[in-house]
């Protein structure tokens, strides 16, 4: 299964104050069915109910729905980047509904100062599965499609992550004796030996690189 991640740009900021505390959480679209995306994906709608029921069941009714800061480099929620808790997920038509918690972490802390300060954020979606190119031209998602997570909060959602296209999604991650492991796909070392010399291999490392850290 590949590691597919999208990400969506327009989320609303809601500050709620209870007891003198004030609480900030972001609200909007979190994921989309039925519709060819800028990636060239597409979701059935169907395959996404499921697996948020799924979702809802397991990680958001029992309070472990987390998400990061951040452009995670696996399916895998790092602790030590939390920075929200999603605390709803509904479907409204073909699109679903999420809400999330900021945190008070290190991340958590990061991102609610982002948000004062007036920064727009957006959220991606990240999970693994399989991917099929329909006739026309469509890769479409497959049944075996499961979230690691409904949001991550990225800076830059609507910037092209030819990093993580490249690299991450050149990835495969099996499920091997209960948990996600990592095998790397063949056509990553392909595109690396593509370059013909020392100096257009050199050009691209750094192209990589500073695409990497645009989107940190």
């Amino acid at each position: 299964m590949k590691l597919i991640r999208e990400e969506i740009e327009n989320v609303e900021v809601i500050v709620e104050s209870r007891n003198g505390k004030k609480s900030m959480h972001i609200e909007g679209i979190f994921l989309q069915g039925d519709i060819r995306n800028r990636n060239g994906r597409m979701y059935p709608c169907e395959t996404l109910a499921r697996e948020v029921n799924r979702y809802n069941e397991n990680f958001v009714q029992k309070g472990r729905a987390l998400g990061e800061l951040g452009h995670p480099d696996g399916p895998t929620v790092n602790l030590d980047r939390v920075s929200h808790k999603i605390v709803s997920l509904v479907q409204e038509g073909t699109n679903f509904i999420g809400r999330a918690k900021i945190l008070n972490t290190p991340m958590g802390n990061i991102t609610q100062s982002l948000l004062d300060e007036g920064v727009k954020l957006g959220v991606s979606s990240r999970g693994v599965g399989s991917v099929r190119m329909n006739n026309e031209g469509v890769n479409v998602v497959g049944e075996d499609f499961m979230l690691a997570t409904a949001a991550d909060i990225v800076a830059d959602p609507s910037a092209p992550d030819a990093f993580v296209d490249g690299i991450m999604e050149g990835k495969e991650w099996i499920w091997e004796g209960g948990i996600l492991r990592e095998r790397l796909a063949e056509k990553t070392y392909k595109k690396i030996n593509t370059l013909v010399d020392s100096r257009q291999l050199q050009e691209n490392k750094l192209k990589l690189f500073q695409d990497f850290l645009g989107n940190l």
